[in-house]
């Protein structure tokens, strides 16, 4: 799957669309509602930026992968979350308003520390004489184009005409899931002669880098006493991943079907894994107890 018009125009735009679609599910209360409480944003935030991409290296070194497939996990692991997360989250009855902040908060940060870690996988595991880079100011640049500014833009059409913003929500969302659909589908096709020996090779890394991320948000958010509903809210985001940003930089940016593997077979996996997350959050958390304030029932149960 070349860096064809398809992908080097629609990829940017069909993501813009999405990051819109996170803009318009936020308001100011949103983040005032977490800052007051700010635990579970702190941990997800540092997970998701600093920890993922760690044990992603850990597992390219312990796996011994190919230096392409290494880099494409490493740029996965260091995408955050994406609209996806926000809708796993509510139906595994977690903490949305959470979800939500934390995917902005990593969506805005990882317009920095995205280039930076990519690059710091490239010249790890490619021979310092090849000339594959990410440019750092282009991408910082394109990131905050497709990033910060639609969730803006999302914001101010929540706030002006809110009636709209509530409808287009599942439209972006819908939109979202074809886009990545659409993307896996043609990343595969264009692979297909190498597809069994490209999922060997990136099936398992992907699988176990998504379960750790769900483990690491459970047990380091109960463990430092966020609720439950936060710590699904947290796990989500740790493992479900904007595989759409991952296909955007290793498709547009480095031009690497190959380093583009990993976020397309991730993108498929997380689904799955997510649909089992939230039907274990909807068996600890009865439908009762959702709309209770957080931790309201749930200290005396903690651990």
């Amino acid at each position: 799957m070349e860096s064809g018009p398809m992908i080097s125009i629609g990829l940017p735009i069909s993501l813009f669309i999405i990051m819109i679609g996170i803009g318009m599910t936020l308001t100011a209360r949103d983040f005032h509602q977490v800052t007051v409480k700010p635990a579970g944003l702190i941990i997800g935030t540092v997970a998701q930026i600093l920890v993922m991409p760690l044990i992603a290296f850990a597992l390219c070194w312990a796996l011994s992968l190919p230096p392409a497939i290494a880099v494409g996990l490493v740029i996965i692991a260091a995408c955050p979350g994406g609209t996806t997360s926000n809708l796993f989250t509510l139906l595994a009855r977690g903490n949305v308003a959470l979800s939500i902040v934390l995917t902005v908060s990593a969506s805005l940060i990882t317009v920095m520390t995205l280039p930076v870690l990519t690059n710091y996988a490239l010249r790890t595991y490619f021979d310092t004489q090849q000339a594959i880079v990410l440019p750092f100011g282009r991408t910082v640049a394109m990131l905050s184009a497709i990033v910060l500014l639609p969730v803006v833009i999302g914001m101010l059409v929540r706030a002006w005409r809110p009636a709209l913003a509530s409808r287009a929500e599942g439209i972006v969302s819908i939109f979202g899931g074809l886009v990545l659909a659409v993307l896996v589908i043609g990343l595969v096709w264009g692979i297909r002669d190498r597809i069994g020996e490209l999922m060997v090779q990136a099936g398992p890394s992907a699988i176990v880098l998504n379960l750790l991320g769900i483990g690491l948000g459970l047990l380091c958010s109960r463990a430092v006493g966020l609720s439950r509903r936060e710590a699904l809210a947290v796990a989500t985001e740790l493992g479900i991943k904007n595989g759409t940003l991952g296909l955007m930089v290793t498709l547009t940016l480095l031009h690497s079907s190959e380093m583009s593997i990993p976020s397309a077979i991730y993108g498929v996996l997380m689904f799955p894994i997510g649909f089992l997350l939230a039907a274990y959050g909807r068996r600890v958390i009865p439908a009762a107890r959702e709309a209770q304030p957080d931790g309201a029932t749930e200290v005396s149960g903690a651990g």
